[in-house]
Parts: structure tokens; C-alpha cells; sequence
């Protein structure tokens, strides 16, 4: 174990690995269920998509743990999986076997920008103000996502807001604004015991207290009266297999790949979809990587010096990367849209985990979901937000390296951190962060300070906005 992981050289133990992997796998367990769940309405075989989430986990995970060995974990990515279905299927008119074709084309392109080391010098290219700057705004982003998981925002319509018409006039409206919910139901009570229960327990510095947090939480869940916790339901795994042949392969049928290109005039929308599905996919990774690598020292200084100078893949970064890029095209030869690195990997970092054994331990509670689904969806996402929350309070330390003071660095460190938040997107947050770097460096003359791969980047960050715009 020591010599697969070196345990002490990384600063920690097996017991501390295991209950960051515990923590990593029960803060992303929603994904199994939610993932078919959305799939499915695209036409997928539930049962199929669910072992393909599985699947696609298992295999990304170990390819991070073994390989890599960092403490990440990878399966479908949400966001990436609304996109595939309500964008691609039921806007743009692409069968999910189509989708599927474009996801897996998308892993390959992944694979050749990270084997041509493109996606290592788009890292080494960010300044370091950015850097800190996304690391603190995943810290937001991921706290937001525990807010909202924990049932703690509620949208309601208020008549004093107003709506910016086509046309340009402002009418006024009764547009939904967020506000906090009335603290009367059990799922949110829950949440907030959870919260406290945790808080607690750091201060105190009890080993584990992010799981034990979950787990305390999902027990009292289940006290009569409260009923938050319940097992959930779920095809059984033989059901499962049956239908996993209905997406296993289906990408290199006839009504797979080939379709793709059997249209002239349908190409172009194709190759944009597919740079869609990629830009997001990479943004996510290397600001999950950023933001969660260099705080924690998973990835060192003597690792990014390297990772500038080695050649193959000997630096952490760069098998890290590598099996990120794997884990999208694995994922849709058995059925699913894009894996990627999850960004509630913090949660895990944040429980102690420092090495790819924590991959390990979250790989191999996914194999046993496959089998006890309806116990692992029993955890509420009220036992899981609370973890979430902390984590992000954890993770804004990174602001303290930013110098707010001055307005250079300042203003393009806020576009990234709080549009990551407020568009609940990693990528978003990138793509505002290089934005306003660039304006601001060319408006104070600095524009050849500008790192040419960062240009680069920004124009095509532009170019995707402007082609979602159009498609």
C-alpha cells in the first residue's frame, strides 16, 4: 500500500484515505440515480444508463487512483448531461444515439489536447491571481450547490422586479427572485442540524467529521415523524444487464457514428456541438485541478516545475489530466455523457485525502452501489449538502492571496469566483475570469504581459458563446 501510494510521503494514512473516499463518494452519489434519470428522457434505457454511470465511474476513478494517484473522483458530469439531452436531442434534433457518437469524438479530442500537452499550458498560461481567484470561486460555486441541495433557497415571484423586453424598454414583472425558505419542513431542519453538526465537530477537530456528519445525518433521517431518509427504488442489477447492450457499442452502429457524417449540410452543427461538449468539459477539469490541487498541495511546486520540463507523463498533472481525457470516451462505448473530474472531489481533499487510495475507496463503493442502489439513494441530499457548504467555506481561503486593492487583479479574480456561482458553471467562471483579464490588460497597456495561449483560449471562449447564441 505504502509503496503503490506512498501514504507518507503524501502526509497521510489508510484510515484517513478511506474516510476521504467515503466522504468523496457519498457527496457525488446522487449521480447514479439522477443520471439515468435524465438520460432516460432523451430515450436511453434507464437500466442501461444506470450501469453505464457505474461503469463509466468505476473505470475513470481507477484510471485517476492507480495512474495518477490524486484523490479525484470522475463520473458523468451534470450540466454536461442536461446539455446532451434538452440541447443536443431535443433542440438541435440529434438522436441520443447521435449524442452519445459526438460525447465519445469529444473524449478523443480531450485525449489528443492533453497527449500534445495543450491542456498542461493552458494551466501554466492562467496568472496566478486567476488561479487563486478559481480556486476561491469553486469554493462559492460548490457551497451554492450545498445551499440549493439543502433546500435553503426558495424562488418566489415578487411584483417590484422588472424584465428587459426585446425591444429594450423595461416592463415592470413578477419575475422569480430567491429568498430564503420558511424553516418548517423536515428536509430543511435536517439540513441545518446537519450543518451545525458538522461545524461542531470541526471545531472540536474530531477525525472524520464531514462522514460522520453524513452518516448521523441520513440516521436521524430516519426517526419517525422526520422521514427524509427513505430507501429509494431502483431496477434490479439483473434488469440492469439485460438492458445494457441497448447502449453498449451502439456509437460504432450504423446509427452511431456513421450518421454523423451522412449529411454535408448537417456537419457544421455537428463539429459545434462537439467543441461545445469539449470547451466545457476541459474548463471544468482544469479548474477542479486548480482549485482543489494547489491549496492542498496535491499538486506541488516540485511537480509543476515537471510538469514544464519532463516529456511523456511523469508529473501528477499530467496523468491526472490524461485519465480525465480517457474517462469521456470509456464512458460513452457503454452509454453515458461526458466524465469528468467532480468537483465534490473537495469534500474527500477536505476529509484528508491526499493520494489516488481515495480514488480507490470511492471506485470501489461504486462497483457495490451497482448492487445496493436503493440504499445508497437513501442518503438525503439534506445529510450531503451540509458537507458541501463547509467544503466551500474551506476552499475561499484562497481569497486572502488576491490583492483586492488593486483593480487590475481585482476585477478579473470577481468575474471568475462569483460567475461560477451565479451561473453554476466552472467554465462560465473561467471564461469571465480570461475575459476581463484581457480587457483589462489591453485598457492599462499591459496587453503583452497577456500569455498567448491565454488570447487563444479567450477568443474561443468568445466563439462558443456567440455559437450557442446562434445554434
Amino acid at each position: 500500500m505504502e509503496r503503490l501510494f506512498k501514504l507518507k510521503q503524501n502526509g497521510t494514512t489508510v484510515s484517513r484515505e478511506i474516510v476521504a473516499g467515503l466522504t468523496t463518494f457519498f457527496a457525488m452519489a446522487y449521480i447514479i440515480i439522477v443520471n439515468p434519470g435524465m438520460l432516460s428522457q432523451a430515450g436511453m434505457e434507464w437500466g442501461a444508463v444506470f450501469l453505464a454511470t457505474i461503469i463509466a465511474s468505476v473505470i475513470g476513478t481507477l484510471i485517476m487512483g492507480l495512474v495518477a494517484n490524486v484523490p479525484y473522483a470522475q463520473a458523468p458530469g451534470m450540466g454536461l448531461n442536461a446539455f446532451f439531452v434538452f440541447t443536443v436531442c431535443f433542440t438541435l434534433g440529434f438522436t441520443w444515439q447521435q449524442a452519445l457518437s459526438m460525447v465519445f469524438i469529444c473524449g478523443l479530442l480531450n485525449i489528443f489536447i492533453t497527449v500534445t500537452k495543450i491542456r498542461k499550458y493552458i494551466i501554466k498560461a492562467i496568472p496566478v491571481s486567476l488561479q487563486n481567484a478559481i480556486g476561491g470561486g469553486i469554493g462559492l460555486f460548490i457551497a451554492y450547490v450545498g445551499v440549493k441541495n439543502a433546500g435553503l433557497i426558495n424562488f418566489t415571484s415578487d411584483p417590484g422586479t422588472y424584465t428587459l423586453l426585446d425591444s429594450g424598454s423595461v416592463v415592470a414583472s413578477s419575475a422569480a427572485t430567491p429568498a430564503i425558505v420558511q424553516l418548517n419542513t423536515p428536509a430543511v431542519l435536517l439540513a441545518i442540524f446537519g450543518l451545525i453538526l458538522i461545524i461542531a465537530l470541526l471545531v472540536l477537530k474530531v477525525k472524520g467529521a464531514l462522514l460522520i456528519g453524513i452518516i448521523v445525518t441520513t440516521l436521524v433521517g430516519l426517526i419517525p415523524g422526520i422521514g427524509v431518509t427513505t430507501l429509494g427504488s431502483t431496477t434490479s442489477f439483473t434488469e440492469c444487464l439485460q438492458a445494457l447492450p441497448s447502449t453498449f457499442g451502439v456509437i460504432f452502429t450504423s446509427e452511431g457514428l456513421p450518421s454523423l457524417f451522412t449529411s454535408i449540410d448537417k456537419l457544421p452543427l455537428v463539429l459545434l456541438t462537439i467543441f461545445a461538449f469539449s470547451i466545457s468539459d476541459t474548463f471544468d477539469t482544469i479548474g477542479t485541478f486548480i482549485g482543489t490541487g494547489r491549496k492542498s498541495g496535491i499538486f506541488s511546486e516540485e511537480d509543476e516545475r515537471t510538469l514544464e520540463t519532463s516529456a511523456g507523463f511523469k508529473s501528477k498533472m499530467d496523468k491526472a489530466l490524461f485519465a480525465d481525457a480517457t474517462a469521456t470516451s470509456i464512458g460513452a462505448i457503454f452509454g453515458t455523457s461526458n466524465t469528468t473530474t467532480y468537483v465534490e472531489s473537495a469534500a474527500g481533499i477536505g476529509a484528508g485525502g491526499r493520494t489516488g487510495l481515495t480514488s480507490v475507496v470511492v471506485s470501489i463503493c461504486f462497483i457495490l452501489s451497482a448492487f445496493f442502489a436503493s440504499f445508497v439513494s437513501a442518503v438525503p441530499s439534506a445529510a450531503t449538502a451540509p458537507v458541501l457548504i463547509i467544503v466551500g467555506v474551506m476552499m475561499m481561503s484562497s481569497f486572502a492571496e488576491i490583492k483586492w486593492g488593486d483593480l487590475n487583479e481585482a476585477i478579473p479574480a470577481f468575474f471568475a469566483s462569483v460567475f461560477m456561482a451565479f451561473f453554476y458553471s466552472i467554465s462560465y467562471g473561467i471564461a469571465a475570469g480570461f475575459i476581463t483579464y484581457c480587457v483589462v490588460k489591453i485598457f492599462s497597456g499591459k496587453a503583452k504581459e497577456v500569455h498567448p495561449i491565454l488570447w487563444v483560449c479567450t477568443g474561443l471562449f468568445i466563439l462558443n458563446f456567440v455559437l450557442l447564441a446562434i445554434i
